[in-house]
């Protein structure tokens, strides 16, 4: 798979949260605060009913936005977003957190994306919707489209999509045995790969 022949995507999905920043939240803690236990946290959360959902609701608020008011872009982010406009390839960015804590890591970094889509926009990853809406939003087909995540949601929607999908590694094995399309270890290979595809500007990024 590794070595098969591609064309620029139409599009690319990121994730957010470990993919176009560093890893934001303290998932432990945040569990332990809401006290749902090991559960996922937006299935444990929907789960949750009244007062008890409220109050669980509030404790993730409150660390989504304190980590993007704090968050760090990941290394080669902003250059690989501005080739991809050059490059007329549209942009989206997909993610199981709030609008609210989207929209401040966005506003930190001055960063503008062509479609956002957040837990607001439910069913949310691992379910393909989000994907499947994102490239609503751009008219495309997913077959024009790749998926950028680090995470194990990422994959599962993008296969589910059937969507290329690209896992980042940050150079750790990879903790599931389903196969992307393709595995990278950062944005920087991420924009090493695209620059490699028939038709690439091959400007300095």
């Amino acid at each position: 798979m590794q070595n098969d022949i591609f064309t620029l995507p139409r599009a690319i999905l990121f994730d957010m949260d470990g993919t176009l920043t560093e890893p934001m939240l303290d998932f432990p803690r945040i569990k332990a605060e809401m006290g749902i236990g090991d559960r996922p946290i937006l299935e444990a959360l929907a789960a949750l009913s009244g007062p008890a959902r409220a109050a669980a609701e509030a404790v993730l608020l409150r660390h989504e936005e304190h980590a993007a008011e704090h968050s760090t872009l990941n290394p080669g982010c902003r250059e690989l977003l501005d080739w991809l406009h050059e490059q007329r390839i549209a942009t989206a960015l997909i993610t199981r957190n709030s609008r609210l804590s989207m929209e401040t890591v966005l506003r930190r970094h001055n960063l503008s994306l062509d479609v956002l889509v957040t837990r607001e926009d439910p069913p949310y990853k691992p379910d393909p919707h989000p994907l499947k809406l994102a490239c609503e939003k751009l008219a495309i087909p997913p077959a024009g489209a790749w998926m950028v995540g680090d995470g194990w949601y990422d994959i599962q929607a993008g296969l589910a999509s059937q969507i290329k999908t690209i896992w980042l590694s940050h150079g750790k094995p990879r903790p599931f045995t389903h196969q992307p399309w393709r595995e990278l270890k950062d944005l920087v290979e991420l924009q090493n790969l695209l620059r490699e595809a028939p038709g690439a500007s091959l400007s300095d990024l």
